[in-house]
């Protein structure tokens, strides 16, 4: 303060020396010292800082977490493809099925990435800690009625599902116990969206990683009967899937309860809290619809591609798990994008949020986008791996080079999807996959399939304009700003 009159001039101090070592510390970490960081464990406010960095440091774990993933998807169905089309086609309409609690599970997983996400932004670890024991009491009775009803319904499901009589024969046992686990991969999906929620990516990654190394070493014992293990052909890989995945569940319940995390269930007490129980329920029901009605669209297709036979569902089954093989890896990315979304909202900075998804579908488009060259260019060998059977080998690389056509356009769909889930906006891309999927797909892909007669090839490409349209209305509704101010 002064009073207007003269006074000394003010002293000039000179600005204190930095050291050498302060100055690194302050630095900002390069490419591969973030990529360390990444895969030990990074312990970044990710609502501060580099939105390039944050992206990095959270997109690398999650990738290579659904990396592993989708080297599952298609190691399974390379030795399973060993025992002939009928085993593959059980494969193919078991996992068709499957998709629709695989859409309880991606439910049950974008609400705990939103409130975890959104607690841990605002800094309050006890309410994401409470978020987090209410998603893992919901999907606790989830698996249980889930698993239930796949298990003693297995039979009457493939039936449904238009499996020939040799497909019913050889696939019983694989769909009981695929169905009747079905509650481990719901529980494994949700853990893991825990941790993503509060960026602990690293553990949703070795999580799932120690789940998928049992999976795959553990799978062609049991399939072939190698060393001291019988030898149980297709139902083989049901039963190793599910001894994986219940592993990795135990650990990610293990490591959830011990503290020193971003988020922690220890010493919560194990009761529905109706208030965190109730935000959990609208926004999982709302992500489980949303999923829902997609999955539903592959059970469509699937149905679809019966009517051709077991050389045309086995095709379309290899095509589609080396399609998966790419956009797993994708939609680690995406949810990259999703958590940040959560946390910027979290810390009220949703212009840093936009940022981080519009950053993330670029980098997105350019590694799905360079995939998808590599599949339209080399489809036949790439699907010749997989099977020997010349009709087979023949649809599936009709179905991988048409949809991997459109891969660009299915990375920005993929990111903006899973932002508005971040956001808490689930209803938003519920709204649009019910009219992309079921009155634009599955009509379309019939309209091509049978009634144009072009055949299997109509159904390729009534998924690959579909997911082309669902990329371009998402990301225009997204410009609009609406998820900036939901409330969760």
């Amino acid at each position: 303060m002064t009073d207007g009159r003269d006074s000394d001039p003010p002293t000039v101090t000179a600005p204190p020396e930095i050291s050498a070592p302060e100055v690194a510390a302050t630095a900002v970490p390069g490419f591969w010292a973030s990529v360390a960081e990444a895969l030990r464990g990074s312990r970044q406010d990710f609502t501060e800082g580099s939105v390039a960095r944050a992206v990095l440091l959270l997109a690398v774990p999650m990738v290579l977490e659904m990396a592993l993933e989708s080297v599952f998807a298609v190691t399974d169905v390379f030795f399973v493809g060993r025992l002939g089309a009928d085993a593959v086609a059980t494969v193919g309409l078991t996992e068709s099925v499957l998709a629709l609690m695989y859409a309880a599970a991606a439910g049950l997983a974008v609400g705990a990435t939103a409130l975890v996400a959104r607690r841990v932004g605002e800094h309050d670890r006890a309410g994401a800690g409470d978020a987090a024991m209410q998603a893992v009491l919901l999907g606790g009775l989830a698996a249980l009625a889930l698993g239930t009803l796949g298990a003693l319904g297995a039979p009457r499901i493939l039936r449904l599902m238009g499996a020939p009589a040799s497909v019913l024969a050889t696939g019983t046992g694989y769909a009981r116990i695929m169905l009747g686990g079905s509650g481990t991969v719901l529980l494994l999906f949700l853990l893991n969206a825990i941790f993503r929620g509060a960026g602990d990516a690293a553990i949703a990654m070795r999580v799932l990683w120690l789940a998928n190394s049992i999976n795959i070493l553990l799978g062609p014992c049991l399939i072939f009967g190698l060393g001291p293990f019988p030898r149980l052909g297709v139902a083989g890989a049901a039963l190793a899937t599910t001894i994986g995945r219940g592993t990795g569940v135990a650990v990610a319940l293990a490591t959830l309860a011990r503290r020193g995390g971003r988020v922690s269930i220890r010493h919560r007490r194990v009761a529905i809290a109706p208030s965190v129980m109730g935000r959990m329920v609208r926004l999982s029901f709302a992500g489980a619809l949303q999923a829902l009605i997609g999955t539903a669209s592959w059970v469509g297709c699937m149905r679809i591609a019966a009517t051709f036979g077991a050389e045309v569902l086995a095709g379309y089954t290899i095509g589609m798990r080396i399609v998966v093989f790419a956009i797993l890896p994708s939609w680690g990315l995406s949810n990259a994008a999703a958590t940040l979304v959560g946390q910027a909202l979290g810390a009220s900075r949703p212009e840093r949020g936009e940022r981080a998804v519009w950053l993330t579908g670029f980098y997105d488009c350019c590694v799905l986008g360079a995939l998808g060259v590599m599949f339209v260019l080399a489809a036949h060998p790439i699907v010749g791996v997989f099977s020997s059977d010349p009709a087979v080998v023949q649809v599936g690389a009709n179905c991988l080079r048409i949809i991997a056509a459109g891969f660009p356009f299915y990375a920005y769909g993929m990111v903006v999807t899973n932002a508005f889930n971040g956001a808490g906006d689930t209803w938003t891309p519920t709204v649009i996959n019910l009219f992309i999927f079921w009155v634009w797909e599955i009509p379309l892909a019939y309209a091509l399939a049978i009634t144009a007669g072009i055949g299997p090839r109509g159904i390729f490409t009534a998924i690959a304009v579909a997911f082309s349209t669902l990329a371009v209305v998402s990301a225009l509704l997204f410009r609009r700003g609406r998820w900036k101010r939901v409330r969760v």
